[in-house]
């Protein structure tokens, strides 16, 4: 299914809303330990979109940040989240300053998801498998 130009996405309280005006440039699948714990999950599911194209509508003074710096790719990883509810919205690395990887599970359509990509594939949990079709690596190489 394709993406329409615009979508939508909010953080699980609903205090945060955004639009994002153009099609992801790939999404993917990243396996390392801090997007498992920043989620709470085995993985995270992003979307790298072009950073002007990621309007904030409501809820933007909500969003807290946290810098994590101990990261396997070396990069201080800036994760922005809601502050009411917790809800991971997007990741911003200095490595690539005109991407956001924003979180798949905070948009409202999420049917046209197939990831594109899995990185840091050495910290995956051991009971997640992965299709041989599909680009894996231990680094960010395939990001963006």
């Amino acid at each position: 299914k394709e993406l329409s130009m615009t979508t939508t996405g909010k953080c699980l309280c609903g205090i945060v809303k955004y639009e994002l005006k153009s099609l992801p440039l790939t999404s993917g699948v990243c396996h390392c330990k801090n997007c498992q714990r920043s989620g709470g999950s085995a993985f995270s599911t992003v979307a790298a979109v072009n950073k002007n194209d990621l309007v904030i509508m409501k809820g933007e003074g909500e969003l807290k940040l946290y810098g994590d710096p101990d990261t396997d790719s070396g990069d201080t990883v800036q994760r922005f989240f809601c502050g009411k509810c917790g809800s991971p919205i997007y990741s911003a690395v200095p490595s690539t300053p005109d991407i956001f990887y924003l979180k798949l599970g905070t948009m409202d359509d999420t049917s046209y998801f197939s990831p594109q990509f899995h990185v840091f594939c050495g910290s995956k949990q051991h009971w997640v498998e992965l299709d041989d079709t599909v680009p894996a690596s231990q680094k960010m190489e395939n990001f963006g």
